[in-house]
């Protein structure tokens, strides 16, 4: 029994945590463990009311997410010895998961024209070492294992309101008084809405109606000598596990059926709600309980004893939001958990593990709290929510789109333009082209493990931007001013390459303390001393806390002004890009006055613009940046300049193929916070003897001594109609050793290309390895990079009297 311990014990902590159920109670035994001083947990009424208490528990190794696997496999781990170390008995069977799909059983009935086929299942995904786990004795033992290293744990004590001082520190007030923190945690679940209400921050969170039943007795399950695994029927939508003798089902209602419970959201949560529960309703799930019924007949018979219809919270696309918030100083989340217990180990140590270190342990920005900002209403919250509860079981694809909730008011100057012409996709809120119809298309977004109706399509632009001259809408990339004194101390801090002079661009990477690669960006010198620093759409606000951070910490003289919204870009690349631009202004765009990498201000076609001669494809092009609401007479001034070259559309997929081909890396998948910029290939770019002390220069020196384990290489696959698109298993010698990290077709050698990590010994060009894609193993051979050269060294090659080979 839980004793209660009203009292706030101390007027100072180093980190408060605000929230006692699973994820909470973990962060607070992980952070006293590590050996933090004074660590703080507030919990408003017991520990596990919320979602915890009556979470259905389930413990498996699976995530399709590579690192969010690592996750799972220490919450398990740690579960496991948990009970020796804290003395706190936990319920914990280790039974085996069955993943179903009985697709296949359907199809092979129509096809033998059988009435039943008695061997239902015909596959299942057998998991050794998943489970279930009590949630309320887990949190308990974690309770004891904090307290004994030195945490404590207070309820009931309600958080009231929240002050940020100028120092950074934060007051937490409650009804016993105010405690003074170093820093912050939100881990409130359900109530975490309201806690971030206090800073006028609105978390994209809503509560969702989760509904399992339990079942009396079933002889059939009593007589059984080992507990039944696991059940996930994914066609069913449902799993289903014992539960003492009986049998405890719980299934995903489909988008129109599910349940929100969105007056929490408009009206904040009832002030009395903790180990409450909802109004079950079997209507809503009838069609999962005869689904499961016809898997396990034995639950015909069965009488219900129990329906538990609680609250879990769903972020919009299911993931949890773990991490610092940008825009706030030393406040942190830990919010949004869908599958709490099985991430609650895990998380706890990848949190204490950040904010002991200053870096995460390893890269989950999946779960960034900032890949989502002020376009992420409560609308679009709601929509998403449900369509992820209902997808919760389907089978995701590459390059998958979801359509609920947009588009939102992220659009580019260009949306209603070109919305009728091209197949959008979804970048952190905007609406960008993935690629443009022409008569005869099979239009719209299909699905598939293999080429599909964009293939064809996707060369055709491809072949545009070499040949001739295409046009793409980059307005999503993220953008910041950065201006003052010490904005050149600043970014040479910040930057492993030097800081461009005036009128000058390069690409610069920021790395962690530990030589990782936290992000890239191209920086401008746009006058003196003030910046253009621009960054992909994804990580917009995820570099911006970085930034921001830094700025605090050194104390930088700085102004910093995030222009993402207010601006937009369009992107202008091939052989006739200047020949077109050339004829909407009077400045010389000639490769002697408009070099590459150089950044300039011009009019064209009277529009203000702000110029740098870059471009993601490698072919001749510039970057336009300019104020959103110029988009359409920009673009429109453009293509009316371009008819007699042939200029046309193209987007981000046939990007994707040129920049493959030209051997650029992308970040978020051949560099981010689990690889250092040497095993990269990014030396270029890394001045490791520049005269300033930046951020990571230390630990690269070490990482160059002590010789680099792994490199990434690039290569070329003999497949059939299937591409690599990353995270796929690279084999040699019938063993994994490495993954891909990006890939797609070449449309210039007609072969499928891929970049991957793999070990030094096997890095050298020649080396033959082989690239799982759907089951099969397909050759594959590192080659030199690049496939293409890149526009600029062509020229540079042609000078010097060498022919060189596209």
């Amino acid at each position: 029994k839980q004793t209660p311990s009203p009292s706030l014990g101390k007027d100072r902590a180093d980190t408060v945590i605000i929230g006692g159920g699973c994820v909470g109670v973990s962060l607070a035994y992980h952070l006293a463990k590590a050996g933090l001083k004074d660590v703080v947990l507030l919990e408003k009424s017991e520990l596990t009311a919320g979602s915890t208490w009556h979470a259905a528990g389930l413990t498996t190794y699976f995530h399709p997410g590579i690192n969010l696997k690592k996750i799972h496999s220490y919450s398990i781990k740690l579960y496991e010895k948990l009970e020796e170390e804290t003395g706190q008995v936990i319920s914990l069977t280790f039974k085996v998961l069955i993943q179903i799909n009985t697709n296949l059983t359907n199809s092979l009935t129509e096809k033998f024209g059988v009435d039943k086929l008695y061997m239902c299942v015909l596959a299942g995904l057998y998991n050794p070492g998943d489970g279930h786990i009590d949630p309320y004795s887990l949190t308990m033992a974690l309770a004891a294992g904090a307290r004994k290293y030195g945490a404590q744990l207070n309820y009931p004590v309600q958080v009231t309101n929240l002050n940020s001082r100028s120092d950074g520190t934060w007051e937490v007030e409650t009804p016993l008084g105010i405690i003074r923190a170093k820093r912050i945690v939100n881990t409130a679940g359900f109530w975490a809405r309201d806690i971030g209400n206090m800073i006028g921050l609105q978390h994209p969170l809503i509560p969702v109606h989760h509904q399992y039943v339990v079942t009396s007795t079933i002889p059939e399950v009593k007589a059984l000598k080992t507990e039944l695994p696991v059940i996930r029927d994914l066609e069913g939508s449902y799993y289903l596990r014992q539960e003492r003798d009986g049998l405890l089902f719980g299934p995903y209602e489909s988008e129109e059926k599910m349940k929100l419970q969105d007056s929490w959201v408009t009206n904040g949560v009832p002030p009395g709600f903790g180990k409450e529960l909802f109004e079950s309703d079997l209507d809503r799930i009838m069609e999962h309980i005869e689904a499961a019924m016809e898997m396990v007949p034995v639950l015909k018979k069965a009488d219900i004893v129990n329906t538990i219809a609680g609250p879990i919270t769903y972020s919009p696309d299911i993931l949890p939001m773990v991490g610092p918030h940008q825009g706030v100083r030393n406040y942190w989340v830990a919010i949004g958990f869908g599958y709490g217990i099985i991430h609650a180990g895990g998380i706890g140590k990848y949190l204490s593990d950040w904010i002991l270190e200053g870096e995460p342990p390893f890269d989950l920005v999946e779960l960034d709290p900032n890949r989502y900002g002020k376009w992420t209403t409560t609308e679009y919250t709601a929509a998403k929510a449900r369509e992820s509860y209902g997808f919760n079981n389907i089978v995701g694809y590459p390059k998958e789109e979801r359509f609920a909730g947009r588009p939102t008011e992220r659009t580019s100057g260009l949306y209603d333009l070109l919305k009728s012409k091209c197949s959008m996709g979804f970048h952190a809120g905007w609406e960008q082209p993935h690629w443009f119809y022409k008569p005869g298309d099979e239009t719209g977004y299909k699905p598939s493990f293999r080429r599909t109706n964009w293939f064809d399509p996707v060369g055709r632009e491809y072949k545009q931007v070499m040949e001739k001259v295409g046009v793409i809408d980059l307005s999503p990339f993220g953008k910041f001013k950065v201006k003052g004194t010490d904005s050149v101390k600043l970014l040479d801090h910040l930057f492993a390459n030097v800081v461009p002079k005036v009128g000058s661009t390069n690409i610069s990477h920021m790395l962690t303390p530990r030589g990782k690669v936290y992000a890239e960006l191209t920086v401008s010198q746009l006058y003196p001393r003030e910046f253009m620093l621009v960054t992909g759409s994804g990580s917009e606000l995820h570099d911006l806390r970085w930034i921001e951070d830094k700025v605090m910490r050194g104390g930088y003289k700085v102004e910093i002004e995030n222009m993402t919204d207010e601006m937009g870009v369009l992107g202008v690349a091939g052989p006739y890009a200047r020949q077109v631009l050339q004829k909407l202004t009077n400045e010389d765009l000639s490769d002697g006055s408009f070099k590459f990498l150089q950044s300039r201000h011009l009019k064209l076609s009277d529009i203000t613009v702000t110029a740098i001669r870059i471009s993601y494809t490698g072919e001749l092009g510039w970057e336009l940046y300019h104020r959103k609401e110029d988009s359409v007479a920009l673009y429109g001034a453009i293509m009316e300049a371009g008819q007699k070259e042939g200029i046309d559309n193209f987007g981000t997929y046939a990007l994707n193929a040129l920049r493959l081909e030209k051997g650029f890396r992308a970040w978020g998948a051949e560099m981010n916070c689990d690889t250092n910029p040497l095993e990269a290939g990014l030396e270029y770019f890394v001045k490791i003897n520049k005269p300033a002390d930046f951020t990571g220069k230390q630990a690269l020196k070490q990482i160059k001594e002590n010789g680099l384990k792994r490199r990434l290489v690039y290569l070329i696959l003999e497949t059939d109609n299937v591409d690599p698109e990353g995270n796929e298993s690279v084999w040699h010698n019938g063993k994994v050793i490495g993954n891909t990290t990006s890939g797609s077709f070449s449309y210039s050698v007609q072969q499928s290309l891929a970049f991957a990590y793999v070990p030094t010994e096997l890095s050298k060009v020649g080396q033959k390895l082989e690239v799982e894609l759907l089951g099969k193993n397909y050759p594959a051979t590192v080659i030199q990079e690049p496939l293409v050269l890149t526009e600029p060294t062509r020229m540079r090659l042609q000078r010097k009297g060498e022919s060189p080979q596209v």
